[in-house]
């Protein structure tokens, strides 16, 4: 199996969690800086010359505090004196999404996020404009256009040659009598009364003008063929339109000049055109104003200052929200406290680009946990004078993932899998936004099924783990990912601990009990693991079998038996059972002796579960896994445990290609051990994640029961499935109804949309039932005037009889579910820990 270059010897003496990877390259020379305080970092970052930890002990992992000497072990030895340690650099700020061309980091930081709906991608989130009815089509709009502007022109003409009568007489009630010769239809008389009437017929064409624009409707039309595509089509256009206006203006075809100046002359006297001057100001004027409105249509002064700046104008469909000039990146959260200082260099680190937006979210979760204890504040204020965004550092010592392939916003913990198709299943607010998943989502547990091919491990798994691994490097989760060797995880550079079950070049070992030290819990849900998908059976039985064997061993040996032992134990092979008799009797553990006397007894009953789970230890007692789950002092696997104290990541890779029932089994205790430690922990800070790339045959009763607890405590788990049918039927609708996500790939079956269609339940939908009858006329006028709506709308004449009823409807079918989706596509349902939920969402996955 490729390694990527991380191959190593699995050694059982580790006890400390992987070192910090090399640093990044520095860009620019590194600062000398004192020595480091102990709570500069979380885990106390190793100076130089101090060596690097290795595995993370089982239940030995110390709570780091800040300012406080704490590491991730309490075993690790204090560094040695040596040089001050360098500041480190900051590789290039990846900011929210791994594209080139991505903002600044400053930006970034102002770039608005609003309040949405759940699964909103709400980075620079502007909502879609308000729906409009129904589009007249491009012929109608063409056709009344030319109409209206053949009836205005007809119109005009009739008025300009005199055949509209009464056309002077509100004129006529305005002006005196003597202006005008007598009748309704007399000229004028005077020169006043021609200037009168040139004024008269301006305003009358404006009018005219402007009101066939509106019933033409040019401006949709100017819209739809001229504004949408964009520069420099609109501003050739523009001018285009511009110069024609011009020349009918000054060849006085349109009533422009004349009135202008006979305007000018009433107010300031005719005199004024004796200066030529005068004159020539009046007609550049005259000229600008004609200009003016074609420019704004035409956006002449963006495209002009765009070319200046060498950048491609945005056009009026372009969406991209502006950074708002709030002050995010000058942390006002520190100055509001006092630190000035820090505040200071933080924001001088964000100018330079020294820091990327993990530093960014992983430095204000810090400052938040230290405010819950005001003497944390100090040293974490020291630290940042110090070094800068490498303050608060990761364990680990990364302060980004290896490579991101989707899009993350830190701060809000969202990563973006997709956007919403343009479908009408979805509502229109809705369409053609971004999707993103979160905490607040995953909290609830999220079930995807979809075949092989589909895109769950690709387009979900992998980004999930990407954005709880970017939150664990901000100490703000821990992640568990599990799947199949070779599984698109993510590269071993982007997890702390790699789990490789079977694989001798294994640097960590597996916990079976999960670090616990109380065999009653260790029984429950070792028993959950091996048998708790063998419906005849009782768990609880086979956990009371694994407690009275458990319990004698640890308390004689110190520690729980290995997998050898333990089936030894349970077949009942009377060598094991007399040494662990004599260890107890020896040692006078009669409590012990009479649990171990009470299985005996029972051994070999009707019902015995013993066997059962003697034949599901044999899996793991394989010569593939000989010392993999090995036990004693000398043996320090990787318990689960910690996931709940340390923000880890952590990556099991199982053998399911020789061992796909052990690895069946793995899955499910791991999934039994997750959802029992997660129920008992008391500090939920911290976000836990389990992500399964393949559930089959792990879930059962109790682990539904488990999942469904999970979003009290601040956890939550992603599974996978090929089809519903491989949980059992008895748990179809229990584990639809304990996760509030689910995701239905495209290529399900009818089967498996059935479920999905009963568990997102009805709607209730207004339908429309039109019946169309032809219209046939019988005279002749009416029909010229039939053919001439068909001419212009292109189609026939018709009376529509329109039924409307409120019937409930599924909001997606079986049958739709199955052959309805794209290929590429999911239909998702959100629901978040508050309550809030969205309908289920047709989702370009990848978009």
């Amino acid at each position: 199996m490729e390694d990527e270059g991380t191959r190593g010897v699995r050694g059982t003496s580790a006890d400390r969690v992987p070192g910090p990877a090399v640093p990044p390259p520095p860009v620019g020379p590194p600062r000398v800086e004192p020595p480091e305080d102990p709570g500069a970092s979380w885990g106390g970052q190793p100076s130089a010359g101090q060596p690097s930890p290795g595995r993370a002990p089982s239940g030995e992992l110390g709570a780091p505090q800040f300012g406080q000497p704490s590491a991730w072990t309490s075993t690790s030895p204090p560094p040695p004196p040596g040089p001050p340690p360098a500041r480190p650099a900051s590789p290039p700020a990846p900011v929210e999404q791994p594209s080139a061309g991505a903002p600044a980091l400053d930006a970034w930081l102002r770039t608005p996020r609003p309040p949405q709906a759940p699964g909103v991608w709400r980075y620079g989130f502007t909502p879609r404009p308000a729906e409009q009815g129904e589009e007249v089509s491009d012929r109608s709009l063409l056709v009344g256009a030319v109409i209206t502007l053949l009836s205005a022109l007809l119109l005009w003409s009739l008025w300009r040659n005199g055949y509209l009568p009464y056309r002077l007489v509100p004129l006529k009630l305005f002006t005196p009598g003597e202006w005008w010769n007598p009748g309704t239809s007399g000229g004028p008389r005077t020169i006043e009364g021609s200037d009168a009437l040139t004024v008269y017929e301006a305003l009358l064409f404006g009018l005219l003008a402007y009101g066939c624009g509106r019933i033409g409707n040019f401006s949709e039309l100017f819209r739809r063929h001229v504004v949408s595509r964009g520069q420099p089509f609109l501003a050739l256009a523009a001018a285009v339109a511009a110069g024609l206006t011009q020349l009918l203006v000054w060849k006085e075809t349109l009533p422009v000049v004349r009135p202008v100046l006979v305007l000018v002359a009433a107010v300031a006297g005719g005199e004024i055109y004796q200066s030529q001057t005068v004159v020539n100001i009046i007609y550049g004027l005259i000229a600008a104003a004609v200009l003016y409105p074609f420019a704004r249509l035409g956006r002449w002064r963006e495209l002009l200052a765009a070319r200046r700046s060498g950048s491609t104008p945005a056009t009026a469909d372009d969406t991209s929200a502006p950074a708002t000039a709030t002050s995010a990146d000058q942390w006002p959260e520190l100055r509001a406290a006092g630190w000035t200082d820090a505040a200071d260099t933080l924001t001088a680190e964000v100018r330079t680009g020294r820091m990327n937006d993990v530093d960014v979210a992983r430095l204000r979760h810090a400052w938040a946990q230290a405010t819950r204890s005001p003497d944390r504040l100090a040293p974490l204020a020291e630290a940042v004078l110090r070094t800068g965004g490498a303050a608060a550092l990761h364990p680990s010592g990364d302060r980004d993932l290896p490579r991101r392939t989707v899009r993350h916003d830190v701060l809000t913990g969202q990563v973006r899998i997709g956007r919403c198709a343009d479908d009408p299943h979805n509502p229109y607010a809705r369409r053609s936004t971004g999707i993103a998943l979160d905490p607040t989502l995953l909290g609830t547990s999220l079930l995807a099924v979809g075949p092989p091919g589909s895109g769950k491990s690709a387009r979900l798994v992998r980004p999930v783990v990407e954005a709880l691994g970017l939150r664990a490097l901000a100490g703000q989760a821990a992640v568990l990912a599990v799947g199949g060797a070779g599984s698109p995880l993510g590269p071993d550079e982007a997890f702390d601990v790699v789990v490789r079950v079977g694989n001798p070049a294994s640097a960590h070992d597996l916990d079976l009990y999960g670090g616990t030290t109380d065999p009653d819990e260790a029984a429950a849900v070792l028993a959950e693991g091996l048998v708790g998908d063998v419906g005849s059976l009782d768990s609880r039985r086979a956990a009371t079998v694994l407690a009275q064997l458990l319990g004698p061993y640890r308390t004689a040996h110190g520690h729980f038996p290995s997998v050898p032992e333990l089936r030894e134990l349970l077949d009942g092979t009377p060598a094991a059972l007399t040494a662990l008799r004599a260890a107890l009797e020896a040692a006078g553990h009669q409590a012990m002796l009479r649990e171990l006397e009470a299985r005996t007894r029972q051994a070999g009953g009707p019902g015995d579960p013993a066997p059962a789970l003697a034949d599901r230890v044999a899996l793991l007692d394989r010569p593939a896994f000989a010392g993999f789950f090995a036990t004693g002092p000398d043996a320090r696997p990787f318990a689960l445990r910690s996931l709940g104290q340390y923000p880890l990541r952590v990556r099991v890779d199982l053998p399911e290609r020789g061992h796909a029932e052990a690895s069946r089994l793995l899955t499910r205790l791991l999934l039994a051990q997750f959802t029992a430690i997660t129920a008992a922990r008391t500090d939920t800070t911290l976000f836990v994640g389990l992500v399964l790339d393949d559930a089959t045959h792990a879930v059962t009763a109790e682990t539904v029961r488990g999942i469904r607890r999970l979003r009290s405590v601040n956890a939550g788990a992603v599974l996978t499935l090929r089809t519903v049918d491989d949980v059992p039927e008895a748990l179809h609708t229990p584990l639809l109804g304990a996760v509030g996500c689910t995701a239905a790939f495209s290529g399900i079956t009818t089967w498996d949309g059935k479920r999905f269609a009963e568990a997102w339940g009805k709607e209730w939908v207004e339908t429309r039932e039109v019946a169309q009858h032809t219209v046939f006329a019988d005279q002749p006028f009416t029909r010229a005037l039939h053919a001439l709506r068909k001419l212009v709308t292109g189609k026939a004449v018709t009376t529509d009889a329109v039924t409307v009823r409120q019937v409930e409807k599924e909001r997606w079918s079986a049958s739709e579910l199955a052959y309805a989706v794209p290929a590429g596509h999911a239909v998702i349902r959100l629901a978040t820990v508050e309550g809030e939920h969205a309908p289920p969402l047709l989702v370009e996955l990848g978009g």
